[in-house]
């Protein structure tokens, strides 16, 4: 891993020198032909494990993260500080072999540093593109609470569209990309709050906690020499995801299954100031549909859909009043609404 920065800001550029992405360099998934079933579900076992080598006690996350990256998602990561988001999340992309960045979201940090520049070259007299770290197959934006609004919103086309425009000119990120953010919910005087419009692109929102005792005093004696990080390799190409990915998408969604997610956002809309949007409706079906695979079916059934609701609904939704938070909203919908 190497360290890059900018003169105008305090940018913090983590990255996997061996598998450097290029703008509109990367072949699109449909290029790749799908793996079967148990081909997948046996390459998110074999990346889980590979991840619980460095993680304690954090296997669901873990595979809610999995799910978020094969299901074409993003995710973030809200917690303390301390009980190791960014180390998660450095650790999923280390066991696949990517390209990885890692952004220091900072107040003095400018859109520009995120999605790159035109620089103009005395030698040829044009201004050539120079990508930011936003150019990777999973880019970790640490701390995105500590930027303003309007450097968080550099990364809206790029989580939604894949592509960044400067300058009117658009250029295509890598395939696969995956954001992986964090947040601390400390400190609320020092941090700037997330536009909905950016939580909305999440497709999942995970708190890790702290760890048991157990889990803990392992914890420490992994650590006490070199952390396992430095030596964990990946287990994992690009291709494989690529494949996996296409795998997800060839999952059947069927009628009752799709009327049921359609009708617990029903709910959320009724019984919330703000309810879950049709695009938190297909993070939900794509995250199911992994979850299927994960479970080692080509087809999603309710329990998918209810394994999945609560990491992907509940920080879309903003309740009325009370003591209703997101995830009471979404609860209430599951006990409500039955399933036909």
């Amino acid at each position: 891993m190497t360290d890059a920065g900018t003169s105008d800001a305090d940018v913090d550029v983590e990255t996997d020198a061996s598998s450097e992405a290029t703008p509109d360099s990367a072949p699109s998934a449909d290029q790749y032909e799908p793996l079967s079933i148990d081909a997948a579900a046996e390459l998110v076992d074999r990346i889980t494990e590979n991840v619980e080598r460095v993680i304690v006690g954090q296997h669901d996350a873990i595979e809610h993260i999995i799910v978020a990256f094969l299901a074409r998602g993003h995710l973030l990561l809200e917690d303390v500080p301390g009980v190791g988001k960014t180390m998660l999340a450095r650790s999923i992309a280390t066991s696949i072999d990517c390209s990885f960045k890692r952004v220091q979201f900072t107040p003095d940090l400018l859109p520009s540093d995120v999605t790159g520049v035109n620089v103009f070259n005395q030698k040829t007299r044009e201004f050539e593109f120079q990508p930011g770290p936003v150019f990777a197959n999973v880019v970790l934006g640490d701390e995105i609470n500590r930027a303003p609004p309007k450097t968080q919103a550099a990364l809206l086309e790029a989580m939604e569209e894949e592509q960044v425009t400067v300058d009117g000119d658009t250029h295509r990120l890598p395939s696969p990309f995956t954001v992986i953010a964090t947040q601390n919910d400390v400190e609320p005087n020092r941090t700037y709050e997330l536009p909905m419009a950016e939580i909305d692109r999440f497709m999942k929102k995970l708190r890790l906690g702290y760890p048991t005792e157990a889990d803990e005093t392992e914890l420490l004696g992994r650590v006490a020499g070199d952390h396992p990080i430095e030596s964990l390799d990946p287990v994992a190409s690009v291709p494989e995801v690529q494949r996996a990915r296409r795998t997800v998408i060839t999952v059947d969604v069927r009628e009752p299954v799709r009327s049921y997610v359609t009708r617990l956002a029903s709910f959320t809309r009724d019984h919330a100031q703000l309810g879950v949007s049709p695009r938190g409706g297909i993070a939900l079906v794509r995250a199911a549909q992994a979850r299927a695979v994960l479970e080692g079916r080509d087809y999603v059934v309710p329990d998918d859909i209810q394994t999945e609701i609560v990491t992907v609904w509940s920080h879309r939704i903003r309740p009325g009043g009370g003591d209703d938070d997101g995830t009471s909203v979404v609860e209430r919908a599951l006990d409500t609404v039955p399933v036909e």
